[in-house]
Parts: C-alpha cells; sequence; structure tokens
C-alpha cells in the first residue's frame, strides 16, 4: 500500500535480511527494521514488532529461512523450529508459515528461501481476492466498523478485513469507518486509523466501549474484522472485544463479516474451545504509551498501582454470531465451513 506516496510492503526479505515496518512505532514514526537472526525475528513477534495473521505467518516463515543459515543439523532445525512456534500460540498462520518453509530447509537455505518468498506471494494474492469478493458486500456511501487492524500491516500487503474497504474506494464507493480503537494496545487507534488517513479514506475512530450504541443510534451498514484461527466449526478467535461487537450486532440486525486468507483456517481444530488464548503482561492493561513533546516513548500508569489485571489478547466469536465469511474463494457461510478440510491452501 501507499505511505507518504511510496509503495511499501509490510514485510519483505533480501541478502539473509528481514526488513519490516515496525508497527510498535507507528503512527508517531514510520520506520524499517533490519532483522538478521531468528532471536531477532522471534522477539519481534513477540513484542509485537510485526503483528497481524498473515504478516506473523510471512516473519515464521522467513524466520526458518534465517535459521537455516545458522544451524548445521536437522536436529538444532527443530529447535529453531519450536523456538519460532512458541512465540505467539494463538495465530494459525504461524505454523503454517514454519511447515511450508521447514521441509524445504532441510535441503538447503536457497530453497527455504524460495518457499518463503512463494508463501509471502501467496498471503499477498490471498488478501486481493478477499478484497475483491468483499467489495460486492459494500454499497455506495456506506458506513463500516471494523475491530483491531486487519488490513495491509497484518499481511503482506492488502489484508483481510480492510482489504474490501480498499478495493470499494478505488472502485468510486464512498464509505466511512469506524475504527474501534481496540484496546488495550489501540491497534485500531494507532494502525487501522493510520492506514486509512494514508490512503485517504474517511473514518473515525471510536472508543470500544461506544461501539454498541453508536450500531443501535447511528447507520452502521455492517461490520467486517479479521481473524488469527477459525475452527472448523466456523468458531473464531480474533482481537479481544470482537465478540462484544458481534453481540450487539446480532442484536441490531447488523451483518457481520469475518475476512480471513485459507491460512486461518484450521484443519485440526474442530470448535473455538480447543483454541489456546494468549494471555498478555498486566502492564498493557494497566499502563499507556505514548509520544512526548520531546518525540520520546513514555509509558504512564493509568490504574491503581496495587491492582491486578486480566489480560487476554483473543476472544472467541461464535459461528451463530457471524453472517459470512470473506474467504479468497468466495463468500463463505457458518454451515460450509467445513468443506474447507478439503481445501488446499492455495488459492
Amino acid at each position: 500500500m501507499i505511505v507518504f506516496n511510496k509503495h511499501y510492503k509490510t514485510l519483505w526479505f533480501s541478502n539473509r535480511t528481514l526488513y519490516m515496518i515496525d508497527q510498535n512505532s507507528l503512527p508517531f514514526e514510520f520506520r524499517i527494521i533490519e532483522l538478521k537472526t531468528t532471536d531477532q525475528v522471534c522477539e519481534a513477534i513477540k513484542n509485537m514488532t510485526v503483528r497481524g495473521a498473515g504478516a506473523i505467518g510471512v516473519a515464521a516463515a522467513y524466520a526458518m529461512v534465517i535459521a537455516s543459515n545458522e544451524v548445521k543439523s536437522e536436529s538444532e532445525l527443530k529447535l529453531k523450529y519450536n523456538q519460532i512456534a512458541s512465540t505467539r500460540p494463538t495465530a494459525v498462520n504461524l505454523i503454517h508459515g514454519l511447515n511450508e518453509v521447514f521441509s524445504k530447509a532441510l535441503e538447503s537455505s536457497t530453497a527455504a528461501q524460495i518457499a518463503a518468498e512463494k508463501f509471502a506471494d501467496d498471503d499477498e494474492n490471498q488478501c486481493k481476492n478477499i478484497a475483491s469478493y468483499g467489495e460486492t458486500l459494500i454499497p455506495d456511501e456506506a458506513t463500516i466498523m471494523t475491530h483491531c487492524n486487519a488490513g495491509w500491516l497484518a499481511f503482506t500487503d492488502w489484508g483481510s478485513a480492510l482489504a474490501p474497504i480498499y478495493k470499494a474506494v478505488e472502485n468510486g464507493k464512498r464509505v466511512t469507518v469506524l475504527v474501534s480503537e481496540t484496546r488495550p494496545r489501540l491497534q485500531g487507534a494507532r494502525l487501522t486509523a493510520w492506514e486509512l488517513y494514508q490512503q485517504g479514506i474517511e473514518h473515525r475512530i471510536i472508543t470500544d466501549n461506544a461501539a454498541a450504541w453508536i450500531m443501535g443510534s447511528q447507520k452502521v451498514d455492517l461490520i467486517i474484522t479479521g481473524a488469527d484461527r477459525i475452527a472448523l466449526n466456523g468458531d473464531t478467535a480474533n482481537k479481544i472485544g470482537t465478540l462484544d461487537k458481534a453481540i450487539a450486532a446480532k442484536y441490531y440486525k447488523i451483518p457481520f463479516y469475518v475476512a480471513a486468507p485459507l491460512t486461518t483456517f484450521d484443519k485440526e481444530c474442530q470448535t473455538g474451545k480447543e483454541i489456546v488464548i494468549e494471555n498478555r503482561t498486566q502492564q498493557e492493561v494497566t499502563h499507556f504509551e505514548g509520544i512526548t513533546k520531546q518525540k520520546t516513548t513514555e509509558q504512564i500508569m493509568i490504574s491503581n498501582p496495587e491492582s491486578l489485571a486480566i489480560n487476554p489478547a483473543f476472544d472467541i466469536t461464535p459461528n451463530t454470531l457471524i453472517s459470512q465469511y470473506i474467504t479468497p474463494t468466495g463468500l463463505l457461510p457458518a454451515c460450509k465451513i467445513i468443506s474447507l478440510k478439503n481445501i488446499s491452501r492455495q488459492s
């Protein structure tokens, strides 16, 4: 997508180095970082320098390429595989990326890189298809609500939930996007809003707890979110706060769509009850991070210092609350999700 009138992808690989947009610096600073070791990529995934289901998967694929240059035996490579796999447990794309590259890494680092690049290209192409199918759901002058960031920053390019919006605007439709802030890390307020601003798309940031009231008192034509893992029955893990919006959307009879590439569907997971939910540090809840007048990043406490916090990173939205899934192969109702068990990841 376009940043300051120049095309960028979220991450790319060259000369044994993984380059990526530092998402923790946005929206206050746009910078590219260089990662040359497996440890560096793992830390970037854990601390959310790179985040979003697709981007995590691609980062993991390239981490496997870097690992293939660091080890001398299959046993050492397997240890690197396990290290990368443990960085974030909920998004299934990470495991897909590793598995795509691991067997090739046993052959050579060149074969591993070819496999990783193919995985990254497929991630982008699937998002382009999501854009085309999802755009048909968006009427002209639509008001669309979204949650977290499932735009191009969350994938190699284009994104999932935002891809249909980008395509709609490209096709001349006028839209307004209601961007849920997404506590506690504010991926909506910081990343989605920044993306939409860069693309010149009308949008408004809303607090998470204003979403239901806005659905009931103002025009909201549809809601589109992304996903980090989708079970065979259609239960969907996505950023915490997604379930709240799905419940309210059902009550107010607003279509609720989930956009995801085929890598997000877990063929081994029967229902949402099997999905492991990542729990993150309490400090993300008890503190805010911002930028000072001196352009330095600072964390400040916003809660009672003696109180503990609970910080689940994701929740599970039952399939009964989801209108349709926007996939690279078309629009899919929840009752058809199980048919994906026999569908190849390639679109």
